[in-house]
């Protein structure tokens, strides 16, 4: 390819487009949260080297691979770590934000399912989660194309169910079953985003909430 080619002008937005990615992610708990699951279930079997001084970087990052190796090969999509967001970075030289795994649509790549990771020192440790579903996702810095995303909590002590309850009386919103079917400690949340002007991103928002425990692991603060 020319080097001209690398440079082709970004194409401007189609609301229509926006509209038919949200009709591709329209149960994204039957396919994605499904592939996040199984990899969560083959981490724990494993029981990897994790780096306590960098806990939220270090799970996702493992957890990356196994996503994959849980994948058929012919899904549209791919996942990654570290991906960034540039449809709503600042100008330069502003950093794009930047996801802790996402999974990316390959017929556009512009297209990003994202998931936030937190780390949960307790179920009540929840001032970082909240600020990021509050201040990122639903301001559409996170996730301008698609109508829904996910927010995961890494779990150190206590329980999925109880984390689950106080991420509900935090947001202030309530947590649903996704299906009556589910026994995952997952959960659902309905929101209305603040689109910015002139943009045709989704103003409707679902937040997929998971909780993934790991019992006993601790951060480490001093050298390694």
């Amino acid at each position: 390819m020319s080097a001209m080619g690398w440079r082709k002008p970004l194409q401007p937005i189609d609301p229509a487009f926006v509209v038919q990615v949200a009709t591709w992610l329209n149960r994204p708990d039957e396919t994605l949260l499904n592939l996040v699951w199984a990899a969560y279930d083959q981490l724990i079997h494993d029981q990897p080297s994790i780096d306590g001084r960098d806990l939220e970087r270090s799970i996702s990052q493992l957890l990356e691979p196994r996503v994959r190796d849980a994948m058929s090969g012919f899904e549209p999509f791919y996942i990654q770590h570290g991906t960034f967001e540039r449809e709503t970075m600042a100008k330069p030289p502003a950093q794009p934000p930047e996801y802790d795994l996402a999974f990316v649509w390959r017929a556009d790549e512009r297209v990003i399912w994202p998931l936030e990771a937190k780390v949960l020192e307790t179920p009540g440790r929840l001032a970082d989660y909240d600020h990021d579903l509050r201040f990122e996702f639903l301001t559409c810095r996170y996730a301008p194309f698609t109508a829904s995303g996910a927010m995961v909590g890494y779990l150190l002590s206590g329980t999925a169910e109880e984390a689950l309850q106080r991420i509900a009386v935090k947001i202030g919103t309530a947590l649903e079953k996704i299906s009556d079917k589910d026994i995952r400690p997952q959960r659902i949340s309905q929101h209305a985003r603040q689109v910015p002007k002139d943009k045709p991103y989704p103003a409707a928002f679902a937040c997929y909430h998971l909780v993934l425990e790991f019992t006993g692991l601790r951060r480490d603060q001093g050298p390694h």
